[in-house]
């Protein structure tokens, strides 16, 4: 492998920080949503960690995003806004 191949990796669902449907922000965007799963990429010889991606849908539906897992923080109640 040269400098410019990536190693392989594979993906799956990874566990969720907090239960699907929990009302989280982005931290960076602050856009505020569901949490619906998280998504990691791992490589393939190690399974060694190598992402984990948040995916979130807007209350009430929408477009869904996705965000690194570290950006996602619990929206404590009332504080939505």
């Amino acid at each position: 492998m040269n400098a410019a191949e990536k190693p392989a990796t594979t993906l799956g669902h990874g566990e969720l920080p907090y239960p699907r449907g929990t009302l989280v922000r982005d931290t960076i965007s602050e856009r505020i949503g569901l949490l619906t799963g998280v998504l990691e990429e791992r490589l393939k010889e190690s399974g060694k960690l190598v992402s984990r991606q948040a995916f979130m849908v807007p209350e009430g539906g929408g477009i869904e995003w996705d965000a690194p897992l570290d950006r996602i923080r619990p929206v404590k109640p009332g504080n939505s806004v």
